[in-house]
């Protein structure tokens, strides 16, 4: 009897721990739920691409696209294209819609070449560039703005890098004088990928020379013909998987100065021909300009010397008239 009254004791003991442990249990659980409810099903991000390629003289689009823990977001807000570093590049776009309003007004697009594609409203950041150059390519980053109940902003950190292609384009080529009177030739030329340039002309044949990259411009490369030893025809030829592009330039010297100095001799000869041919001509049409205005003059005169000759002889044939009529 004694037995079984202390298992019924130990039963009523054991049955309200277990009770206990179940209801922390569901308490600890029921917290949990309500931490997971309470926070934002989303966060912050923007996607973009690591890379975009565009051909130079089209369009180039830059996708971005974003998410934020904002609910139903309706307020002011700013989006935001750099180029360069992210968060201290230049701005190259920028525009803003009022609260409610899925229409973002452009405040900023350089050189009008920039263009807003998507809607800001739906998480759409998306770029349209029109006649993309070479001097675009580099990277670029997308950002966008909560002004209104909500403040909070945020930036892709790596942004899209902007490859353009293009075919080789000649953009300088000139002759200059070097030491002890030589002359050098110097080419410049652009595109992506970066040309091969070489140089061909007299007693050169077709010569490769080792291209310089210019300074700043990673699709750019220069070289040089250090030393011009015949005159002639130079050709400065540019190529990449693209196509090519040609552009020459001639050199022709004086020999000697002797002959220098006659050559100058003849020239300034024929400049003292030809300035006193002008001024024969000039002085000839000036005397002719004088004698024009003179001569309706001279026959004007010689008309009222008749007109008086006439007069004088009609007048003594009225007086006979009158002398007859007397008698």
């Amino acid at each position: 009897m004694e037995g079984s009254i202390q298992l019924l004791a130990c039963l009523a003991c054991v049955l309200p721990m277990g009770s206990l442990v179940r209801t922390e249990r569901e308490t600890i659980e029921n917290l949990l739920n309500t931490d997971a409810h309470s926070a934002p099903s989303q966060r912050w991000s923007m996607q973009v691409p690591a890379k975009v390629s565009a051909v130079a003289g089209d369009a180039a689009v830059l996708p971005c696209t974003f998410t934020h823990p904002h609910r139903h977001y309706d307020g002011p807000l700013t989006a935001i294209w750099r180029a360069g570093e992210p968060y201290a590049g230049p701005q190259v776009f920028r525009c803003a819609a009022a609260r409610g309003s899925e229409l973002c007004q452009t405040a900023l697009s350089l050189h009008g070449r920039f263009r807003l594609l998507g809607n800001p409203r739906r998480n759409d950041l998306s770029l349209r560039l029109e006649r993309a150059a070479l001097a675009d390519r580099g990277r670029y980053s997308c950002r966008v703005e909560f002004s209104g109940d909500v403040q909070d902003r945020y930036e892709s950190r790596h942004g899209v890098w902007l490859q353009v292609t293009a075919a080789p384009r000649i953009v300088n080529i000139s002759v200059l004088p070097g030491p002890a009177h030589a002359f050098r030739a110097l080419c410049t030329a652009e595109g992506e990928p970066p040309p091969i340039l070489s140089w061909s002309g007299p007693a050169l044949g077709n010569a490769s020379a080792t291209a310089a990259q210019g300074q700043g411009h990673g699709y750019q490369v220069t070289v040089e013909l250090p030393a011009l030893t015949h005159d002639g025809r130079y050709t400065c030829t540019a190529a990449n998987s693209l196509g090519r592009a040609e552009a020459s330039v001639y050199l022709f010297r004086f020999h000697g100065a002797a002959g220098a100095s006659a050559a100058v001799v003849l020239l300034l000869c024929a400049l003292g021909l030809k300035a006193l041919l002008l001024l024969g001509i000039l002085v000839t049409g000036a005397a002719r300009r004088r004698l024009g205005r003179c001569a309706p003059r001279l026959q004007a005169q010689e008309s009222n010397y008749e007109n008086l000759s006439q007069m004088n002889r009609r007048e003594p044939l009225s007086h006979q008239h009158a002398a007859a009529h007397h008698e």
